[in-house]
């Protein structure tokens, strides 16, 4: 049964001493709400981050031409390395790791494309058909650029969602013919991509037309390639490998990393891993050092509460109050305060979370905290605030009667 007389002396005690209670609650609720914010903010940072990636594969290679910049076996630095077919040709029979993998070149500028009486600028690229691995490409209606294509030089194009759009209405565009930069091309594919808008304002053609047709050459402005399930280890060992076959094809020091340079996903994404996992043990840090520094400040508060009412206690003991009942008086009252003060900083910290959520930030999206981690927060929280009660309730129980009266 509840002991309704005890739970009204403490309220009773409470409202007496309404500073000390406020500033003893508000240590646990600073705690408490610092901590969930602070786990709020670093997963809406990680989800940000991790959301900049959604564009491209995250076991992805970008291979770039560079120039060369220490002399090799007799010639100078500064030449120009050149990506043709046969280093595509190349990475697709040496290296048996790579799963997707496509070459890009470039159109210079903006193509004019023209259907109908609509004559509208955007950028052509010239790629394989790997490429749509690489980008995350959904195909919204007909196909991508396939192997076929490119055997027979045909001149197909995919096209983006915006494009669609612009072009084409609610048209359907799948077999019309469109012309870009003066040349007919048939609409094979639409395309939907995680990037954003402007990753859907692209056309894709074959890279043999575009080789063919704008440049009558076999030159590659760019190389990329996913690989299959390999360990960080193992990625960066391949790309080593895949370094060292360009310098032994182009002719250039294998310790020259400004000739061919090549930015690894995988890598820069682990980088971020690592980071998070430093960021979440630093909030963690800092939200148990809140939650301590308040579980501090209620043992002392209890501290000086016995001392307030020493002569009561030990009036309370003289008419027969058995240390037991002492003790859960002083230990109710410190769960109470914590528990209470807890879960307002819970409510509170989650309130701001959802505002947070609310927000449009770069980097920054979707702020959770796992509610379980909430309440087991709050649940440690009050028994550290039992605990911190527990010495001012032992010291409250050997008070001596006599002693306590004449004080």
């Amino acid at each position: 049964m509840i002991d309704t007389d005890k739970w009204i002396e403490i309220f009773n005690s409470i409202q007496r001493h309404p500073l000390r209670t406020i500033l003893t609650a508000l240590g646990v609720f600073w705690g408490i709400f610092m901590l969930i914010i602070l786990l709020g903010a670093g997963d809406g940072l990680q989800n940000g981050v991790e959301y900049e990636f959604r564009d491209d594969a995250i076991n992805s290679m970008w291979i770039r031409n560079g120039t060369t910049s220490m002399p090799y076996r007799g010639l100078p630095k500064g030449r120009r390395i050149e990506f043709t077919n046969e280093d595509y040709d190349m990475l697709r029979e040496q290296f048996d790791d790579i799963e997707h993998l496509t070459g890009r070149y470039y159109l210079s500028g903006d193509q004019m494309t023209v259907y109908k009486d609509k004559r509208l600028s955007f950028t052509t690229r010239a790629v394989h058909p790997g490429h749509r691995y690489l980008e995350n490409t959904l195909i919204d209606a007909g196909r991508y650029i396939s192997e076929q294509d490119l055997k027979e030089v045909r001149k197909v194009a995919v096209i983006g969602k915006i494009v669609k759009q612009d072009l084409f209405g609610e048209e359907d565009a799948i077999g019309k013919a469109i012309e870009i930069g003066g040349i007919v091309y048939t609409v094979v594919g639409t395309y939907s991509d995680t990037g954003g808008e402007n990753e859907m304002r692209i056309i894709y053609i074959p890279v043999t037309t575009a080789q063919k047709v704008y440049a009558g050459t076999n030159r590659l402005h760019q190389l990329m390639l996913t690989t299959k399930d390999l360990t960080l280890e193992e990625t960066k060992k391949l790309e080593n490998k895949i370094h060292a076959a360009f310098a032994a094809r182009h002719d250039f020091s294998v310790e020259d990393r400004r000739a061919v340079s090549i930015f690894s996903a995988a890598e820069e994404y682990q980088d971020f891993i690592n980071l998070f996992a430093a960021i979440k043990i630093f909030v963690w840090f800092v939200g148990l050092g809140s939650i301590i520094a308040g579980v501090i400040g209620i043992s002392n508060i209890m501290l000086i509460v016995v001392k307030d009412r020493t002569r009561e206690i030990g009036v309370r003991k003289a008419l027969g109050a058995t240390p037991y009942s002492i003790i859960s008086m002083i230990l109710q009252e410190a769960v109470l305060i914590t528990a209470v003060a807890g879960y307002l900083g819970l409510l509170a910290g989650v309130g701001v979370i959802s505002l947070m959520e609310s927000m449009e930030v770069d980097f920054f999206r979707n702020p959770q905290v796992d509610l379980g981690v909430g309440l087991a927060a709050t649940l440690v929280l009050v028994i550290a605030g039992a605990l911190a009660g527990w010495m001012p309730a032992r010291q409250a129980a050997r008070i001596n009667p006599v002693e306590a009266m004449r004080s």
